[in-house]
C-alpha cells in the first residue's frame, strides 16, 4: 500500500500539470440568483489563518451558515457532513472516530484520539458531549493524526468549533430566532454585537431548547420527560492598538436530557418502545472561560496565548439491563475540572522561511464523590469513589521552507509527556480495594511534508506524520496492582490533490492515506483470569488505509457539496477473550493459544471503521421578486455498517447497521426575515446510534418544524 501511495503521487502530479490553466482569478460579481464562485476557505489548523486549498491537510470546513443549512446542531450530526467520520453517542459519552481511530473505551483513563476544541481550547474528552451549536462562526473537521500543532496530541483527528467574535465598530447587529416543532419542541436563540468605542466590543448569545420525549417508556419507571437546555455565551474583545488583541469568552450550559433510554442490543421491540424499572436520568452542567491574547511585534512575528478554564458536573442514571424484568442498574456523578495554557510564537506569513514555536500544558481532574458511582446487580453493588488527575505538557515546532516559487518543504516535531494517577476506593461486591497508582508516558511525534503549488488552481502534497495517545491505568479487581495499558501510536502516509476549476465555480479535494496503528487500546478478558474485563494493547500493528474526496460547486443559484470516504482495516495477530463470555483459561495476547474462548482476531476490522461514508448537499435559490428568495435544500448522509467490538459477534449485537439520514429545508428570505420549514431524518429511519454495555441507543427519529429568524 505504501508503494501504491508513492506511485499515486506521480500520477496526481501528471494529471495536475496537464490540466488547462484557462481559469483566471475568480470574479467577485454575483447575479440575482446567487454567487458565481466560492469565497476562500480559511483553516486555522496550523495556528495561522491559511487557505484550505493550499494547506497540506484533509479537512472539512464549514461556516456557521453552512452548518445551520446542513441541519447540524450537535456533534452527532458531524458524521453526515464529513467523509470518514463516525459518531456513536451513548448518552453520557461518545465514540468519535475519524478513519477508524478515536475512542472505543468508556472510562476516564482512556483519552480520545479525536480532540474537540471550542474557541481554541480542548474540551472535556468524552463527557459533556451534547453542547449545542449556536452563533457559530465555523467548524473545521481535520482528518488524520494531529501530532504537531494540536494542543493535545491526537491520533485520529481534531474538530475546531469557533463561535462568532465581537466586532469593533460593527454596530448593534445580531439576530433573534424562534423555532417550534413536533414532540412539542420549542427553541429560541439569538445574539447581539455591542460596540463601545473604537477599541472595544462585546457579543452576547444564548440558546434554549425544550422538547418532549421521543420514547414511549412503560413499566414501573416512566420518568423520561424530554429535553430542557439553556446556554449562554459572553465575548469581549479589546484592541487598544494595532498590535494587541485581547479576546475573552465565557459560556455556561445547563443540559437536562432526562436520560438516555436503551434496551438490549437484540431486542425485537420498536427502538423507541422501552421498558424500565430503574431511574433514567442525564444532566450536564458546565462552564468554560477562554482568554486569547495576540501581540504582533514590529517585524510581524506574533506572540499568541490561549488560556482555558472549564468546570462541570455530569450525572447519569440508567436501567443497565434495559428491561422492566431485570434488576441491573448503573449511576454516576462526576465532577471534572480542566485548565490549560498554550503559548505560540508565529513568524510572519511572507518570506522564504515560516515557522512556529509552541508550548502546551493541561491539567484535567475527575472527582468521583462517595456513593455516586455504582453498578447494582441482584447479588450486590460495585461502588467507586476517589480522584483521577491527569497532566499533559508538550513542546512543538514547525518550519516551512520555500524551495522555489512552487515547492515547499515542511518539517514539524512535538515532544509530549503525560501523567495519570488513580487515588480511588472500590467496593467490589463486598470486597474492599484501594488504588494509589501513577503512570507516565512520553512521545516524540513529527511530520514531514512536501507541497507543490502546480499553478494558481492546483495544489499537490505528500507527507508522513505521526500521532500519539497516552496510556492509562486499570481499576483493581483483587489480583494485585494492575499493570497500566500503554500509549497508542499512529504513522500516517498521505497524499492529496486540491484544485479549483471553471473560473472558481468548482472546488475539489482528493486524498489517499495509509496508517500503521500500533498499540490499539481495547478492553478484553483479563489474560490470566478472563472472568474480569481488562484494558490492554493490541500487540500487533493494525493496517488502515483508504481514500477520500470532497467536491463543492456553485453555478449561480445552484450550489452542491459532496464527500466520500472509502476505508479498509485489518488487525494483526491478536488473541483475546470476549469479556462478555466468562472463561477461566489463560489467553496470551501474543501467542494464545487459539481456543473456542481465546480468539485470534487477526484480519478483523478495526472498531467504528465503516467501509464507506458519503454525504451530499443540494441547494437552489429562486428569486421571487422584490428581493425575496425561496431556497430549498436537501442533505443526505450515509455511514455504512460498522463493528462495535473487535470480536465481531453479530449474535451479541456487535454489528451496527448502516445509517442513511436525509435532512431537508425550505427557506423564504424576505428583507431581514428568514422563515424556514425544516426536517431532519425525514424518512424516519430507526437506526442504532451506539452500542454500549449490551444496550442499543437509538439515533434521533424524524424531527420537523418551523423556524423564524430576524436579522438586525
Amino acid at each position: 500500500m505504501k508503494k501504491i501511495l508513492l506511485a499515486t503521487v506521480f500520477a496526481v502530479a501528471q494529471i495536475a500539470t496537464s490540466l488547462p490553466v484557462a481559469a483566471q482569478t475568480p470574479s467577485a460579481e454575483t447575479n440575482n440568483h446567487g454567487p458565481e464562485e466560492f469565497d476562500e476557505i480559511v483553516v486555522t489548523a496550523e495556528r495561522r489563518s491559511t487557505n484550505l486549498q493550499t494547506t497540506p491537510i484533509a479537512a472539512t470546513v464549514m461556516t456557521g451558515e453552512d452548518v445551520a443549512a446542513s441541519g447540524v446542531t450537535t456533534v452527532d450530526q458531524l458524521q453526515f457532513i464529513s467523509p470518514a467520520a463516525t459518531v456513536n453517542n451513548f448518552g453520557q459519552g461518545i465514540d468519535f472516530n475519524i478513519r477508524g481511530i478515536g475512542k472505543a473505551e468508556h472510562n476516564t483513563q482512556t483519552t480520545t484520539g479525536v480532540i474537540t476544541y471550542r474557541d481554541g481550547v480542548a474540551t472535556f474528552p468524552g463527557y459533556f458531549t451534547a453542547e449545542p451549536y449556536y452563533d457559530i462562526a465555523r467548524v473545521e473537521i481535520l482528518r488524520g493524526p494531529q501530532g504537531t500543532f494540536v494542543g493535545q496530541n491526537a491520533t485520529g483527528g481534531a474538530v475546531f468549533v469557533t463561535s462568532q467574535d465581537p466586532v469593533i465598530n460593527g454596530g448593534y447587529k445580531g439576530y433573534v430566532q424562534a423555532q417550534a416543532g413536533n414532540y412539542d419542541a420549542f427553541s429560541a436563540q439569538g445574539a447581539i454585537n455591542l460596540p463601545a468605542g473604537d477599541t472595544f466590543a462585546a457579543r452576547i448569545a444564548f440558546n434554549a431548547d425544550s422538547r418532549d420525549s421521543v420514547y414511549d417508556i412503560t413499566g414501573p419507571y416512566t420518568g423520561d420527560e424530554g429535553v430542557k437546555t439553556g446556554s449562554m455565551r459572553l465575548g469581549m474583545l479589546w484592541e487598544p492598538s494595532e498590535n494587541l488583541s485581547i479576546l475573552w469568552k465565557t459560556d455556561y450550559n445547563y443540559l437536562d436530557l432526562s436520560g438516555y433510554p436503551a434496551d438490549p442490543v437484540n431486542a425485537t421491540n420498536g427502538m423507541f418502545d422501552i421498558t424500565a424499572n430503574a431511574e433514567i436520568m442525564g444532566r450536564d452542567r458546565f462552564g468554560r472561560s477562554v482568554l486569547s491574547i495576540n501581540y504582533e511585534f514590529a517585524n510581524g512575528t506574533t506572540l499568541r496565548s490561549v488560556s482555558g478554564y472549564q468546570e462541570g458536573r455530569t450525572e447519569y442514571r440508567t436501567d443497565l439491563d434495559g428491561t422492566s424484568t431485570g434488576n441491573n442498574i448503573f449511576g454516576d456523578a462526576v465532577d471534572e475540572t480542566i485548565y490549560s495554557q498554550e503559548i505560540n510564537l508565529i513568524s510572519p506569513d511572507a518570506g522564504k522561511f515560516t515557522w512556529i514555536l509552541g508550548a502546551y500544558y493541561q491539567h484535567d481532574e475527575y472527582e468521583f464523590p462517595p456513593g455516586e458511582f455504582y453498578i447494582g446487580i441482584p447479588t450486590g453493588f460495585y461502588l467507586l469513589d476517589g480522584t483521577n488527575p491527569k497532566e499533559t505538557s508538550a513542546l512543538f515546532a514547525q518550519v516551512g521552507f520555500k524551495l522555489s516559487d512552487s515547492w515547499e518543504l515542511e518539517l514539524g516535531a512535538r515532544y509530549s509527556e503525560s501523567k495519570t494517577a488513580n487515588d480511588i476506593n472500590v467496593n467490589q461486591y463486598g470486597l474492599p480495594l484501594t488504588q494509589d497508582q501513577e503512570a507516565k508516558f512520553d512521545n516524540l511525534s513529527g511530520k514531514v511534508a512536501l507541497n507543490w503549488e502546480v499553478n494558481e488552481h492546483n495544489f499537490v502534497y505528500a507527507f508522513v506524520a505521526t500521532g500519539f495517545r497516552p496510556g492509562g491505568l486499570n481499576v483493581p479487581v483483587g489480583l494485585g496492582p494492575p499493570p497500566p495499558f500503554e500509549e497508542e501510536e499512529v504513522t500516517n502516509y498521505e497524499i492529496g490533490w486540491k484544485s479549483g476549476w471553471m473560473d472558481g465555480r468548482l472546488r475539489l479535494q482528493l486524498d489517499a492515506f495509509y496508517n500503521d496503528y500500533d498499540n490499539f487500546q481495547v478492553t478484553v478478558g483479563y489474560p490470566d483470569i478472563p472472568v474480569f474485563g481488562f484494558e490492554l494493547n493490541n500487540p500487533s500493528t493494525t493496517e488502515i488505509y483508504g481514500a477520500e474526496a470532497q467536491l463543492e460547486a456553485v453555478f449561480g443559484a445552484f450550489t452542491m457539496d459532496a464527500g466520500m470516504g472509502w476505508l479498509q482495516s485489518s488487525l494483526g495477530e491478536f488473541f483475546a477473550v470476549d469479556p462478555r463470555a466468562a472463561s477461566f483459561g489463560a489467553c496470551d495476547p501474543e501467542t494464545g493459544p487459539a481456543t473456542a474462548a481465546c480468539i485470534n482476531l487477526a484480519g478483523h476490522d478495526q472498531t467504528y471503521a465503516p467501509d464507506f461514508t458519503f454525504n451530499l448537499g443540494l441547494q437552489y435559490e429562486f428569486a421571487v421578486g422584490e428581493g425575496d428568495t425561496i431556497t430549498p435544500r436537501v442533505n443526505y448522509g450515509h455511514v455504512s455498517e460498522q463493528w462495535a467490538t473487535l470480536f465481531q459477534n453479530e449474535a451479541r449485537g456487535d454489528l451496527v447497521e448502516a445509517r442513511n439520514v436525509i435532512n431537508a429545508q425550505v427557506s423564504w428570505k424576505h428583507g431581514t426575515f428568514f422563515t424556514t420549514l425544516y426536517g431532519s431524518n425525514i424518512t424516519d429511519q430507526h437506526y442504532v446510534g451506539a452500542v454500549n454495555s449490551g444496550l442499543r441507543f437509538a439515533g434521533a427519529p424524524m424531527l420537523y418544524g418551523l423556524r423564524v429568524t430576524k436579522a438586525f
